[in-house]
């Protein structure tokens, strides 16, 4: 149940509990669709009244999976991009206010009467970003942020492009279609969509097994460059098509390293994300690769010299859906290059 515009305005300048009487201890008989429903998602215990009607989505990945469930009309906003939304949903996305390219304020958030906020990042859903989950909760604002950001976690909480103690797989990203299709109770969607992202990760996982192939994946930053660790998304790709990222040895997300150690490690192709976003250098795709050929460290690289780039989204490389586009995209050049099964 949603707040009153008033009561919730003062909730706003008082921060005192709001007028939601969700909570885990609620003694309710489940409706229909099985609300009022309690998860634990990253630590916290989430109770969700009724399925969604004003649902705001702080990263692009939890967007394009509520978009991907046909939910537009119960989205009052999504923020944070950093790439164009999935050709696919464009049409949804538009009827969708875009809050922010990056953070909104917090206030701009509770501007909107959202019932439920999803997001990818605890950066985002977090200190640091909008505004933690407590916050939103204590206003009767349930949260929800996706168990990529915390299984195999050190802290089994948040990421923070931290360490991973187990290597990420596409089960996460399945389990949070699942989990929001529930709460928006639409679950054969979910199932569907599970279904077809299984059958598209099988199909490019089993056109290739380039164990031949070394790779490293730069996603931003041209001094000091973010490149894959192991064990994020960039793991499950490399593990689809059975390369081997030549940062395989740290389980950290996305550590920052110099070029003379990728130099040392000299993967044979690089996969470079484009992102649409223009906050650090090396960003773009035309900047990454006019880096590559003209620094006297990187221009020394194979792969720059044979000009084996595979170009992927931003969020192709961030743990979502768009994961297996990234397989389909590094499975279908490593093809090309004669990579074969």
């Amino acid at each position: 149940m949603r707040c009153p515009a008033a009561v919730f305005a003062a909730l706003l300048v008082l921060l005192t509990t709001g007028c939601s009487t969700s909570g885990p201890d609620r003694a309710a008989a489940p409706g229909a669709g099985g609300h009022p429903m309690t998860l634990t998602n990253c630590g916290h215990r989430v109770t969700v009244d009724a399925p969604p009607r004003r649902a705001v989505a702080l990263n692009q990945g939890s967007a394009e999976i509520l978009l991907s469930l046909g939910l537009a009309d119960r989205m009052a906003g999504t923020a944070t991009w950093t790439d164009p939304v999935r050709a696919n949903l464009a049409e949804a996305n538009a009827r969708v206010p875009r809050l922010a390219d990056n953070n909104p304020s917090f206030e701009v958030v509770l501007d909107t009467e959202p019932d439920f906020v999803s997001a990818s990042f605890g950066g985002t859903l977090g200190p640091g970003g909008v505004a933690e989950r407590d916050r939103f909760e204590r206003l009767g604002v349930p949260t929800y942020l996706s168990p990529t950001d915390c299984d195999g976690m050190d802290d089994n909480s948040v990421n923070a492009d931290g360490n991973r103690t187990r290597p990420l797989t596409m089960e996460a990203i399945y389990r949070e279609v699942r989990e929001l299709a529930a709460v928006f109770d639409v679950r054969e969607r979910g199932e569907r969509l599970v279904t077809e992202l299984r059958t598209r990760y099988e199909a490019a996982a089993g056109r290739i097994a380039a164990s031949r192939a070394s790779l490293a994946f730069w996603f931003a930053d041209t001094n000091t460059p973010y490149v894959a660790g192991c064990c994020g998304s960039s793991g499950i790709i490399t593990h689809a098509v059975g390369a081997r990222n030549v940062f395989e040895d740290t389980t950290n997300e996305w550590p920052q390293v110099s070029w003379e150690t990728v130099l040392d490690r000299d993967p044979a192709a690089l996969v470079l994300a484009d992102l649409s976003r223009r906050t650090i250098t090396g960003d773009g795709l035309d900047s990454k690769i006019s880096f590559l050929e003209s620094d006297p460290v990187t221009a020394r690289l194979s792969a720059v010299r044979d000009r084996r780039y595979i170009v992927v989204g931003g969020a192709d490389l961030n743990p979502s859906i768009r994961t297996v586009d990234g397989v389909e995209k590094v499975s279908a050049a490593l093809e090309q290059w004669g990579y074969g099964t």
